[in-house]
């Protein structure tokens, strides 16, 4: 069996998804998502001018060779475009391998652990009151998991993922169109008075049952990021997500010395290599890595097995960056992973993306329920991705009031 062609296609509804499909001789084809955020033409130029010519040839079942010739095989390893453009790769090769046994991939990987996994909402407001109705909306609609963001008062401008006016707060997506970024500004004194109280009023109306997550976005010292997680200790978070930059990885000591708030990290690692001293030293509760831009399902898995040995529980980024093909190697993974925490989950199911990518997988009631068709269980409809074309986007910029650049 051999690797006859493959293709990659940018563009999608409200989002520049970069799909690969790999043909075989045998008329089994695959697919992978290649989606790097607001830098979707790199990963896709990488894969058709470097890795799609080598891939012409070669045996698709093999693809632990197939993957270790390109990780190994580059001088330069790892970052965002390499494993996003090889996580593609891997994908429609594991897709491939399923539809020749006739099985979903989570048999593959060992079966399930579970029925449905837990995923989370993002509930957001213009302010508190705001936030309260979007978590009580995603509350409504069966979600036992809800991650919260508020407008700040006395915050010069919007803060990290909240909208602007009031009204938007149930389907709210960060604005990145624009190839020049839009700018917010920040101030962590505004934000650590606030926010604790904020948390514990959220908690306060919905009740001990509720799953909340709180997402910083790498905005806080080290030592603010402890001070900030003991300061919420009493709200009983489910997480408290990339409280400070984690390029330094000794810094988190410093926060579990003085809090027991779990700690989620790692939707921007690439590899086993950027997280394997946070999971061995116990360091976080929930790895936060995808598979697309970690390298595959080869790679990812290798990471859940490490994350198992140290009770480091998955919690993969899924934002609408993502599309629905890595979103069903996350629900494969979900399924069968022993140590599986929770799934990121923000609508994708529109019709226009179901139309683009058919499956049966599904979410009901805050759960996501993996198909039973063979390999990734989600199709790609090439007729109705020639209504799509690439459109630039870029992430907003963060600066300080003084004008300082500060972390996105």
């Amino acid at each position: 069996m051999k690797i006859t062609d493959a293709q990659v296609f940018v563009g999608g509804p409200g989002k520049n998804y970069v799909t690969l499909k790999i043909m075989t001789d045998q008329g089994v084809y695959g697919l992978g998502d290649a989606t790097l955020n607001n830098r979707e033409t790199l990963p896709a130029a990488y894969l058709t001018d470097y890795l799609i010519p080598n891939l012409i040839g070669m045996d698709p079942r093999n693809s632990e060779d197939i993957w270790q010739f390109f990780y190994r095989g580059a001088y330069f390893r790892r970052g965002p475009i390499a494993m996003a453009a090889f996580g593609a790769i891997d994908m429609a090769l594991w897709d491939i391998k399923g539809k020749l046994a006739n099985m979903p991939l989570y048999q593959l990987f060992g079966g399930k652990s579970r029925e449905g996994a837990m995923v989370y909402a993002h509930a957001t407001g213009a302010d508190l009151e705001d936030l309260m109705d979007s978590v009580a909306h995603f509350v409504e609609q069966g979600y036992k998991a809800v991650r919260v963001q508020c407008g700040i008062p006395g915050m010069p401008s919007a803060s990290y993922a909240v909208p602007e006016t009031k009204g938007a707060s149930t389907e709210y997506m960060t604005d990145f169109s624009g190839v020049r970024p839009k700018v917010e500004t920040w101030d962590t004194g505004t934000y650590m008075r606030y926010m604790p109280g904020a948390l514990a009023e959220i908690r306060a109306r919905f009740g001990p049952d509720l799953h909340i997550l709180h997402d910083v976005h790498h905005r806080l010292l080290p030592r603010e990021a402890a001070e900030f997680a003991k300061s919420v200790e009493s709200v009983g978070l489910f997480w408290l997500e990339d409280p400070t930059p984690a390029e330094d990885q000794e810094a988190l000591r410093l926060l579990r010395a003085h809090s027991t708030v779990p700690v989620a990290i790692g939707e921007v690692f690439n590899s086993i290599w950027e997280c394997n001293k946070l999971i061995e030293n116990e360091l976080i509760d929930f790895i936060r890595v995808a598979a697309t831009y970690a390298g595959g399902i080869t790679h990812v898995k290798r990471i859940i097995d490490l994350a198992g040995l140290h009770h480091v529980r998955t919690g993969f980024h899924g934002a609408p960056s993502h599309s629905p093909i890595c979103m069903a190697a996350h629900a494969h993974l979900n399924a069968w992973a022993p140590n599986f925490g929770i799934q990121e989950y923000l609508v994708l199911g529109t019709p226009a993306c179901d139309a683009l990518f058919p499956s049966d997988h599904r979410m009901e009631n805050g759960m996501v329920y993996v198909s039973d068709a063979p390999g990734l269980g989600v199709d790609f409809d090439e007729t109705e991705a020639k209504r799509y074309t690439y459109s630039p986007g870029s992430h907003p910029v963060v600066r300080l009031q003084d004008g300082t650049i500060w972390n996105y």
